[in-house]
């Protein structure tokens, strides 16, 4: 539900490819060894509806980090697009984060599942929902401010509209002006209303390669590496 750079089916191909180089260069006597059939590399974010099909188990992959989403109803797109929708304590669209965290929980009853169908995969599920969520019920706490507000947007209570993107050339009052950053995005929680800062995603990797947030609780250094059972 979150926004990832490329889809599944394209995860998959380019996983297939990498697969068939590797294995071509293995054959040529260069610089790959065998591979470690419990350290496969994914990008982040691979468990949308199609993991359950698990094309890319058969291409050898053993090792899964499966992310839920995050709270959609605190970001700007939501809030701008839905003003009716009830606000939460925090100030996000409750009815939204409520189907997000609905998914999530159906999306943890599949992990389980997948580990009973792939005895010799290991599956870690982890929580980005609630290390997102906290920095918007705590954003001083960490550093952050005005969380529900776009760094890169313009207009209305959040700083978006979906007619003025970040970037783009839009015509007010007779004069055209770009869709410009804050001053400072280092303290901001949301980009363009739709997406996260570079700041706000550093902080969501360093809690949830801890293994803190994790289930099993495993550092992601050893999620990908342990030894299986």
């Amino acid at each position: 539900m979150d926004s990832v750079p490329f889809y599944l089916p394209v995860q998959y191909n380019q996983l297939m490819q990498l697969k068939a180089r590797s294995q071509l260069i293995r054959k040529q006597g260069g610089v790959f060894g065998t591979i470690d059939a419990h350290g496969g590399i994914f990008p982040e974010k691979l468990y949308t509806h199609s993991i359950s099909t698990l094309s890319i188990y058969n291409l050898g992959a053993r090792s899964f980090w499966i992310h839920n989403t995050g709270p959609i109803g605190c970001l700007g797109y939501i809030l701008a697009n839905f003003p009716s929708a009830e606000i939460d304590s925090v100030g996000c669209a409750k009815s939204y984060n409520e189907v997000a965290q609905y998914f999530n929980h159906e999306l943890k009853e599949t992990v389980l599942q997948l580990r009973k169908d792939f005895p010799s995969a290991a599956f870690t599920y982890v929580d980005v929902y609630s290390v997102k969520y906290s920095l918007f019920s705590e954003p001083q706490k960490h550093g952050f401010e005005l969380p529900l507000v776009a760094c890169c947007g313009y207009g209305g209570e959040y700083n978006y509209s979906g007619s003025a993107e970040c970037g783009a050339t839009i015509t007010v009052n007779g004069t055209q002006i770009t869709v410009g950053s804050c001053d400072d995005p280092s303290v901001r929680v949301v980009w363009d209303g739709i997406h996260y800062t570079e700041a706000a995603n550093k902080f969501v990797f360093e809690q949830i390669s801890t293994g803190a947030f994790s289930d099993p609780p495993i550092p992601l250094n050893l999620a990908c590496h342990r030894t299986l059972g």
